[in-house]
């Protein structure tokens, strides 16, 4: 070998090793000038001066408010912690236990089917048929129901499309599907809000609880048996627990919906936690309107999701689990014997007024 060849063989060799071995004097210099996070806590390179990386990040996490000259001056805080408390939430537990509640609902609801079928008139039909509900309560039934199932349909998408929709439509389309979705979400629910307050005026009245309900409960309803059909007025205690979920429960959609449309203006939620604590809960009440606004769409989905499986049954009784019952709010008439059959008292009530009007029809 020449020996120029050797000796440049020999200096690659010793340069590799040098490297390796560790820097150089001239980098050690630097590095020593430099701050070293194992040691101070500072960012490489000075950019942040003494200030430490969790430092840093604390005072961004905790909400400290930059200046912005736009008028929304929340548009100053860079990450809003709670932000990712409300995503897990309303990723987790609100969307997989509403996921579970609403399937738990169809399986229960089949199976029931599946062991008890379609409840019969058991004396079969009269062919003769009474009032139920005149036109101004069908419309406010229908009002209701037909709105709170476009929401329920749109808020469900909101929910839970974007993880199966896109593959089965598209993206453009269910983009389009969703954004028309809202816009109908956001009005309908002015709707909604009509028919809840009609339905409540008219049959309120008829929705208190009383003794009778008491028998119903303990006998099941009549539904899990042939021939004990409990007594009953003009709505039973299975229809009465549905008009109270349906007005609580809706007043409260509405409240938490109207948050949620007119957004960071109110502080629905701190004022009720403060109510709240006088009977001994220990709630947060200094809630930011963010907080708020987070609070008010957790609440409303879960509200949403509870309300969804109990209307399913409500709807699976009203139509294909009941002979008869359909024509309530179809037509308005039902089937003297079904009446009998589940609405005894309601009968003998209507039967004793429809005779004093004829008793008196006929004294004029």
């Amino acid at each position: 070998m020449r020996p120029i060849g050797f000796f440049s063989v020999l200096l690659v060799i010793l340069s590799l090793f040098l490297g390796a071995a560790g820097p150089t004097a001239a980098q050690e210099g630097d590095e020593a000038a430099m701050p070293q996070p194992e040691t101070s806590g500072s960012v490489p390179g000075g950019s942040l001066g003494s200030t430490s990386d969790s430092e840093f990040w604390r005072q961004i996490r905790q909400g400290q408010q930059g200046s912005v000259s736009i008028p929304d001056k929340k548009s100053g805080v860079l990450i809003q912690s709670e932000g990712d408390n409300w995503r897990a939430i309303r990723n987790g537990p609100v969307s997989v236990m509403g996921g579970w509640l609403m399937l738990g609902m169809i399986i229960l609801l089949a199976l029931f089917f599946a062991l008890r079928g379609r409840i019969r008139i058991e004396s079969g039909p009269s062919g003769q048929t009474i009032e139920r509900f005149n036109v101004i309560e069908r419309f406010g039934h229908w009002l209701l129901a037909i709105s709170f199932i476009i929401l329920a349909l749109t808020g469900l998408n909101l929910l839970y499309g974007r993880y199966f929709m896109p593959m089965l439509i598209g993206k453009d389309a269910f983009a389009l599907i969703t954004m028309w979705g809202k816009y109908a979400h956001n009005f309908v629910a002015f709707a909604y809000m009509a028919g809840l307050a009609l339905t409540f005026v008219l049959w309120v009245a008829h929705n208190i609880p009383n003794r009778h309900d008491l028998i119903w409960l303990a006998k099941g309803g009549g539904l899990f048996s042939k021939g004990s059909h409990p007594p009953s007025k003009k709505f039973n205690a299975g229809q009465k627990f549905v008009f109270w979920i349906t007005i609580l429960g809706g007043i409260s959609l509405s409240l938490s919906g109207w948050a949620l449309l007119d957004p960071f203006q109110y502080h629905m939620f701190g004022k009720t936690f403060e109510f709240l604590n006088i009977f001994g809960f220990n709630l947060p009440t200094d809630l930011t309107l963010m907080q708020e606004q987070q609070l008010a769409q957790v609440w409303h989905a879960a509200v949403s999701l509870v309300m969804i499986a109990v209307i399913m049954a409500h709807i699976y009784i009203g139509s294909i689990g009941m002979e008869g019952a359909f024509a309530a709010m179809g037509s308005g008439k039902v089937d003297l014997n079904w009446a009998r059959e589940h609405h005894n008292l309601w009968v003998e009530q209507v039967e004793r007024e429809m005779a004093q009007n004829a008793s008196k029809a006929a004294a004029e």
